[in-house]
């Protein structure tokens, strides 16, 4: 029995019984000691401690009390009239907005407090798909690291001012200045426009700076001269039949992300097997972005090849002639086989670059040109704004600052001391600069060396108005009263101007500005609304308001010049990139997104050196110079060095490596700070602008083990192939690697261990006939085995009334990790922090399960979001002692939180491993302090401040120490739904439970609903062949099914 227990292992680190995992592993139940402060004699036996006990702090629920919604003005998109019933819900139409980053909202409140972000189904760019910086907007709203009120500079500290001091002081510094100056990151507000025009106006001596924190300047640049509009397209990736994309990461993080997901999917999507037919997607890059990762190609290119790639496709479908010399052979070959495909689907393709060269966008266009895209795929008449940064403006404010020729400047949401490749420069001159005025809501590296600090309300306690795209405008209102003695930025602007369109003996002169504005600008643009009351009433209700656009400007060929990305003769290029929940650090601050698992690496709480992998050929995938996940190396860039921990990555192209940015702030609140390394600062700038790589680099030996390395996946492939050296012949090279033998013999595991289980199944779209016919003949193999057995079940009692399931579309999940955050959100999940994760204690109900698969040097990917399974036949239910873990009579598995002791048997038994164990009391619901760890050494743990909790769903039970929780398939949800039938006297449809998984995803993967509806979405979904369910053989009858995973990939483009 012994050695059947030593050989049991759950990651590389078990299997090669790694000494400090194993030392780990070992004191995983050492005991704790009780100080003589925790015991329940010394402890005051307070309200307020009772109330803590209970979950909610009194504290938080006291601030609530008092957080009126301001009710005069907000319209809620459901309940009318406005008002606060408890117990109710109201929801509000907004939209969340930072920088570039856009999606239309509405913001579930409960008692006055906004608890829950979803999307805003009216919205025609994103359909009611959100973001997971979306859905975690919210707990920004509630960090305790913002500024409660103005501030002024108190040496190296800050000490507290009034609004009537720092107006005075910004106003009598801005009328002696002589050269002012506005730096932001891209505005889309046209209102907010107005107010920055009335400033400058009044004082003609300020210039506004745009610049965004990942540069998309090239792009505008090069459509300003050949359309005459320095704007970015609408790219309609629906109607596009091949999609090829040059490091644009446009299911990520590139300009639009929620809006091209929605639209990409529509092409991935199969309903008709008999007519299967699926865009093709080809993505240039070197490392694997989550675009890369659902192309069904990459063609790999290093960092500095990618100029000399787009010249090649431009020479090959544009007939240029530039220069691309030193494209390697294997790329070249490929891209020519593009270029007939994309001749082939004439005004039916796009092809996207994120290249910062000018020039390189400019034979993009020419490109698009010529496959006659503009206008069909490509739209310049409803064109984007949510790129306006200008990389030009920004290195000339750089070069007057360090002359000395700005008196007085003022950062709006913008932090260029960190995020720009100036951050040095600009630490280091902005001493020279007579005043420093920041709107930042929290301190961070830019406002920490200005002079004054007039914080701006967050977002949802805001008024404001987006115009994301031409003729598409969105409303922001305000869903809570201020917490702080905070004002908007836009109003702080008009009172320094003296604005005469501001009153601010009104209660809300802002909101009325902004009333004013759309009086005057797009009342007149409309004919349903006789009055303008009715039409603002309607507008703030809906949050939306759709006006006629304008024509598109025609194409106008431009000089291309010479001056692209030259390839270098380097040993080992690293490229950067942006990723989904961290941005270019302006989330760092953000818990919910600090423990989101990046999708491609799975490692949270910090940034890892992705290194390229490959097969021995014999039963070892072996990292970049030997390296293993976790390892700790010396990075040197150019003359900067820093130690990180790498991840070894499939895909990544052999000579690069990458790695992400937004880490390693220095001042970032409790959660961000001093987490992961900075590169924004290894950026090198030329004439166009940032190059996100660098060719100067080298990457040390392994230097020992990063100390908690937290990744929370530890097997990444499902039947990568790779050439066995003995046979010569193609294997599964991760099932040779699998050994359940002593891992020293060299025995190698057997073929067949993964791809035939029922995990994962994938396809050509080509071959689809076929493998949809294997599957079939899989499901009925287990479906006979299942037969055989003593257990029945009770599938004939859920046969009556409603039998809830769910529905997983691999083909449009995308792993934007949207719906992590959602459930998080919804059902107040904790933080744990990194040191937790390391030792797996990650208490995720909802993960993305990433796997490779295919070939090994260049695998296609698939995304699996896994959750509790709710299976009919249960296992978990079977072994808990205390019924803690049961079935309900509509096929949900219940947990009863106050009935478990514990004792993990339903973890240990459950296929899916989807079960999470309270280790340590971590949303702080108890009244013992040595349970309550913290992520980042704070002074006050996350949650237990009463402010924070504010954040958290009275619907769904705060858990405490030492209790199982997992996936209720939203059940409070299914409440509310059954509750508002009765009320309205109809019967429940599944159409009226939505869970949060399923409402925040982009690209409507998730089907929630109930399985005896005949007439509901879900059994629609439900009758399709590719249909299977996970580990269907063991025979725990899952109410949860999965879609066969296709691909479109072109086999000829590998050669």
């Amino acid at each position: 029995m012994e050695k059947q227990i030593d050989n049991i292992w759950i990651g590389q680190k078990d299997l090669t019984r790694d000494e400090e995992f194993m030392k780990t592993a070992n004191a995983e139940f050492a005991e704790e000691q009780v100080s003589y402060a925790d015991m329940t004699s010394n402890l005051s036996g307070n309200r307020r401690d009772f109330l803590k006990f209970l979950g909610f702090g009194l504290g938080a629920a006291t601030v609530a009390a008092g957080c009126d919604i301001p009710v005069k003005r907000a319209i809620p998109y459901v309940v009318k009239p406005d008002q606060i019933v408890p117990g109710v819900a109201n929801y509000y139409a907004s939209t969340f907005v930072n920088g570039g980053d856009y999606c239309p909202i509405l913001v579930k409140t409960r008692e006055g407090r906004p608890i829950k972000i979803e999307g805003n189904d009216l919205s025609s760019i994103t359909g009611g798909g959100t973001s997971a910086r979306a859905q975690a907007s919210v707990l920004s709203l509630y960090d305790t690291n913002r500024f409660t009120g103005p501030k002024l500079k108190d040496g190296t500290g800050w000490k507290d001012s009034n609004w009537a001091e720092v107006d005075k002081i910004v106003t009598t510094t801005l009328e002696s200045s002589k050269n002012i100056r506005v730096v932001t990151n891209t505005i889309m507000s046209p209102t907010a426009k107005r107010a920055l025009a009335e400033f400058t106006a009044k004082y003609p001596a300020a210039k506004v700076v745009t610049y965004d924190n990942v540069s998309a300047s090239a792009l505008l640049d090069a459509n300003q001269r050949n359309f005459g509009a320095r704007v970015v397209p609408s790219y309609m990736f629906d109607k596009a039949e091949v999609i090829v994309s040059f490091n644009a990461d446009f299911l990520g993080t590139w300009i639009s992300p929620v809006e091209y997901a929605a639209a990409y999917a529509k092409t991935r999507k199969i309903s008709d097997i008999t007519k299967a037919k699926m865009s093709r997607h080809i993505q240039v890059e070197n490392h694997m972005s989550l675009t890369g990762s659902n192309a069904d190609n990459r063609i790999l290119v290093r960092p500095s090849e990618q100029g000399v790639a787009i010249a090649h496709l431009y020479n090959t479908i544009a007939g240029g002639s530039a220069a691309t010399t030193g494209l390697n052979d294997k790329a070249k070959k490929a891209l020519s086989k593009v270029a007939e495909e994309l001749k082939a689907a004439q005004g039916k393709s796009i092809v996207v670059s994120a290249s910062t060269n000018v020039n390189e966008q400019l034979m993009v266009n020419a490109i698009n040109n010529a496959l006659g895209n503009y206008g069909t795929t490509i739209d310049m008449a409803n064109h984007s704004y949510q790129r306006q940064g200008n990389d030009a403006e920004l290195k000339m404010l750089v070069d007057e600052i360090k002359a000395g020729a700005v008196d007085m400047i003022i950062f709006n949401n913008a932090n260029p001391v960190y995020d720009s490749p100036y951050g040095k420069t600009l630490s280091e001159s902005l001493s020279k600069v007579r005043n420093k005025v920041s709107f930042a809501p929290s301190n961070d590296e830019t406002t920490d060396l200005c002079d004054v600090v007039a914080p701006s309300h967050h977002y949802l306690e805001s008024w404001g108005d987006v115009e994301a795209k031409k003729g598409q405008l969105t409303l922001i209102q305000p869903t809570i009263s201020p917490l702080f003695n905070t004002r908007q930025y836009e109003l702080s602007l008009l009172v320094w101007a003296k604005s005469a369109g501001v009153d601010m003996t009104k209660e809300q002169p802002y909101y009325e500005y902004l009333k004013e504005s759309w009086k005057t600008n797009y009342f007149g643009s409309q004919s349903e609304f006789g009055s303008f009351q009715g039409f603002w009433d309607n507008s703030v209700h809906d949050g939306i308001l759709s006006i006629a656009g304008g024509n598109a400007p025609s194409y106008a060929a431009a000089e291309i010049g010479n001056d692209i990305t030259k390839p270098s003769s380097a040993e080992l290029e690293i490229s950067y990139f942006e990723t989904v929940q961290m941005g270019n650090g302006q989330y760092s601050g953000n818990p919910w997104l600090m423990e989101m698992a990046d999708p491609i690496t799975r490692t949270v709480w910090g940034n890892y050196l992705a290194v390229p992998v490959n097969f021995d050929g014999i039963r070892t995938m072996v990292g970049f110079k030997d390296l293993v996940d976790g390892e700790l190396v010396e990075l040197t860039i150019g003359d900067k060095k820093v130690t990180l921990p790498v991840i070894q990555q499939f895909g990544q192209m052999p000579g690069t490596v990458s790695l992400a940015l937004g880490y390693g702030r220095t001042l970032a609140g409790n959660t961000g700070t001093n987490v992961g390394v900075n590169v924004n600062d290894c950026l090198t700038v030329g004439a166009n602008g940032p190059a996100y790589y660098n060719t100067s680099v080298t990457v040390s030996d392994g230097m020992g083990k990063e100390k908690d390395f937290s990744c929370v996946q530890y097997h990444h492939t499902i039947g990568v192939r790779g050439i066995d050296k003995d046979s010569g012949k193609e294997i599964n090279a991760d099932e040779a690697a699998l050994v359940f033998f002593d891992y020293f013999t060299g025995a190698k595991g057997f073929q067949g261990a993964l791809t035939e289980r029922s995990v994962i199944y994938t396809s050509n779209v080509k071959e689809l006939k076929n493998s949809v016919e294997h599957l079939q003949e899989r499901r009925k193999h287990a479906q006979h085995l299942n037969a055989q057995q003593i257990y029945k079940g009770f599938d004939h009692l859920y046969t009556l009334g409603h039998h809830w399931g769910m529905h997983v579309d691999l083909n449009a999940c995308i792993g934007c990790g949207a719906c992590t955050v959602a459930c998080m959100s919804e059902n107040n999940v904790p933080v744990v922090g990194k040191h937790e994760v390391s030792i797996h204690h990650e208490m995720t109900w909802l993960r993305i399960d990433r796997y490779y698969y295919g070939n090994v040097e260049n695998p296609n990917t698939i995304y699996q979001p896994m959750m509790c399974q709710h299976c009919d036949n249960a296992p978990c239910e079977n072994v808990c002692p205390v019924n803690a873990t049961n079935h309900s009579a509509e096929g949900l598995n219940q947990m009863a939180y106050n009935r478990c002791i514990g004792t993990r048997y339903c973890a240990n038994n459950c296929p899916y491993k989807v079960r999470r164990f309270n280790w340590l009391d971590y949303t702080k619901a108890d009244i013992w302090p040595a349970n309550q760890p913290r992520l980042q050494q704070e002074a006050v743990p996350f949650m237990a401040d009463n402010l924070t909790r504010m954040v958290l769903n009275p619907d769904v039970t705060v858990r405490s120490r030492g209790v199982i929780e997992k996936c209720s398939f939203c059940v409070q949800r299914l409440q509310e739904g059954k509750l508002t039938a009765k009320t309205e006297g109809r019967a429940l449809t599944d159409r009226d439970v939505r869970t949060a998984c399923q409402t925040s995803c982009p690209t409507g993967a998730i089907t929630f609903g109930d399985m005896n509806d005949k007439k509901g979405d879900l059994t629609a979904k439900l009758e399709s062949p590719l249909n299977y369910i996970a580990l269907e053989e063991i025979n725990v009858r899952s109410s949860v099914t999965y879609t066969m995973k296709v691909n479109n990939r072109d086999k000829a483009l590998d050669a």
